[in-house]
């Protein structure tokens, strides 16, 4: 099945719903950035909800959620635009810890591999500034922790589900995840129609896993109420270049380009979202150099 997302309304418009399956690239995520299962889960569980929240924005817009913890992961960044494209970074990819007793036994302990700390959500609006909002980190389940952003932060009652199922061989065996957002003026009986729902609702890697569609998956939140309104790929992109990071060596001193220059001759570097490499020889540099210097003196 290939990765998407659904858009949709639902009980006369008066909530709205993401729902998306991202076991592709979650997997792409995992063989670039070369996690461990437990790490798998909580990137994946990050790609997951920032390709849905990515979608809520306008064409040019971008967000990016970095979720900085005191577990043994460290940070996570993860960057995500309206077509559905997502990359990230995870800074300690190493990390396999599992509940060692109670009804989660031997399940992925992806609360204890966040830890504790805050989530802080960046969005560029194509505006001067970009406008952050933070909210400290609830259970570092992911899902949790952003049902929790919605309401404190954007002032929106939400709930949030994620899941990442992963193989014995450490591949991404499922991967989903849903957004559901009340709309103004939604009636009380809905809402406690909606909490019973979510509460017995099954795990949403479960039923992907299962061979359950993103569609089938909405039918069983909006109760068969759907309309839905877009349907759009996801993907793990990362859209890094040459150039890209000629503009950047640009932005360096003098002193640091000396450096790369006349010692190092030359510079080999390695993008943290797709860890593909690009070499700049030494010729390369003194022409960066160069027309530094000429456009300071214009």
């Amino acid at each position: 099945m290939k990765d998407y997302a659904l858009i949709a309304y639902a009980y006369n418009q008066m909530v709205r719903i993401y729902v998306s399956t991202t076991t592709n690239l979650v997997e792409e995520a995992r063989k670039i950035h070369q996690t461990w299962p437990t790490a798998t889960a909580a990137f994946g569980r990050l790609l997951t909800v920032s390709a849905m929240m990515g979608l809520m924005y306008k064409p040019g817009e971008k967000i990016s959620l970095n979720v900085k913890g005191d577990g043994p992961i460290g940070s996570m960044l993860v960057e995500a635009n309206p077509a559905g494209e997502v990359r990230g970074e995870i800074m300690h990819p190493d990390v396999y810890i599992k509940y060692e007793s109670g009804p989660k036994k031997g399940h992925l302990n992806v609360g204890k591999a966040v830890g504790k700390g805050f989530l802080h959500v960046t969005k560029d609006l194509n505006m001067k500034t970009f406008f952050t909002s933070s909210s400290e980190i609830q259970t570092g389940e992911i899902a949790d922790d952003f049902t929790y952003y919605f309401a404190a932060s954007e002032q929106i009652p939400s709930s949030v589900g994620l899941g990442v199922l992963v193989n014995t061989d450490q591949t991404v065996l499922a991967s989903g995840g849903y957004i559901l957002q009340l709309m103004p003026g939604a009636p009380s009986d809905l809402i406690d129609s909606l909490e019973k729902l979510i509460n017995n609702f099954p795990p949403i890697s479960t039923l992907i896993q299962q061979g359950e569609t993103p569609e089938q998956i909405l039918s069983r939140l909006a109760n068969n109420t759907e309309q839905i309104l877009e349907k759009k790929p996801l993907s793990y992109t990362c859209n890094c270049s040459k150039e890209g990071f000629k503009k950047a060596l640009a932005a360096l001193d003098p002193k640091t380009m000396d450096l790369l220059i006349y010692e190092d001759e030359g510079a080999e570097i390695i993008c943290h979202f797709c860890h593909k490499k690009y070499f700049f020889t030494k010729d390369e540099l003194i022409e960066i150099n160069l027309n530094n210097q000429t456009k300071k003196a214009i």
